[in-house]
């Protein structure tokens, strides 16, 4: 294992400029320490999945990513037959004449015709080590799908009817990630180590932004980071990630603005909310009133 201490893993992340706490450092440093899949849950835009991304890039190793979605299933995530070229294999043995019919099938499936999708590829040997591989938004797919990484997550093996079992020889670093839109089976959860990953406070989120957009002024970035701090505590339908605070901070730079103003405000606002009915809200005299109060509180 590459980290040895829970302040290695925190200075192993913030070097690829990813800022957390101690309780976040912990949680990575016991799932790569005991082989456990890491479980984060939180809003969308907390920085689940570049914490993934940072684990992968810290310890030299693959990043796969699984992007989960409804229907997904397990042929979908584990493998695929390349039907084209099979068939492209079966016309051409036809011309041949050559159809002997037990070699024809050893051949068409075999590894040369499998298409491997990210679970089979996380089980294969990696001269770097085993990969990262990263189950992403794991809320979006359905129970028989949760059933299936159960068994997958158990054993570190996938069964190919034609080809038979294939076991990891060294398990991934797994990481799953939530959006909580559904309830995740306890079952799943148990097989892994749980961390919910909130909001960054006022000094960490300005960590992030210094170490992500190095770039802005420390004015503007204190002024950025306490407006979206501000807004989270508002009655939006989705409140703005980190993410959105990144992204609303390169806005402004692309901008040339030195400070923010109403108007600057309700020009960008589509940068950190992403609904109309929430635009609407901060529209006009409202965005005036949260920038107001912050440097009324920034000079008491």
């Amino acid at each position: 294992m590459a980290f040895e201490t829970i302040e290695e893993v925190q200075a192993g992340l913030d070097a690829q400029g990813y800022v957390c706490g101690r309780a976040l450092a912990t949680v990575v440093f016991l799932s790569l320490s005991l082989g456990r899949p890491l479980f984060l849950e939180g809003e969308a835009g907390t920085g689940k999945t570049e914490i993934a991304k940072a684990i992968a890039a810290s310890l030299g190793r693959r990043l796969i990513r699984l992007q989960c979605y409804e229907g997904l299933d397990a042929a979908s995530a584990v493998y695929e037959w390349n039907f084209a070229a099979q068939m492209v294999a079966i016309r051409t043995a036809e011309a041949a004449g050559t159809t002997e019919r037990a070699a024809l099938k050893a051949e068409l499936f075999s590894d040369e015709y499998l298409i491997e999708r990210p679970l089979l590829d996380a089980m294969r040997p990696d001269p770097a080590g085993p990969p990262v591989l990263l189950i992403d938004e794991i809320d979006r797919t359905d129970e028989p799908f949760e059933a299936f990484l159960l068994e997958a997550l158990s054993d570190f093996q996938v069964t190919i009817p034609e080809l038979g079992t294939i076991a990891a020889p060294a398990p991934p670093i797994v990481i799953l990630t939530s959006n909580r839109t559904r309830e995740v089976h306890d079952a799943l959860k148990r097989r892994c180590l749980y961390h919910w990953v909130d909001y960054p406070d006022l000094e960490r989120e300005m960590a992030i932004l210094a170490a992500r957009v190095p770039e802005a002024a420390e004015t503007l970035s204190r002024e950025v980071v306490a407006f979206v701090q501000r807004l989270r505590t508002e009655d939006l339908f989705k409140r703005p990630g980190v993410a959105e605070t990144l992204d609303w901070a390169k806005c402004l730079l692309a901008l040339d603005v030195i400070e923010l103003s109403p108007d600057v405000i309700a020009d960008t606002l589509g940068a950190i909310l992403k609904y109309q009915d929430d635009i609407q809200k901060l529209q006009g005299s409202e965005a005036k009133r949260i920038l107001d109060d912050l440097r009324s509180d920034a000079l008491a």
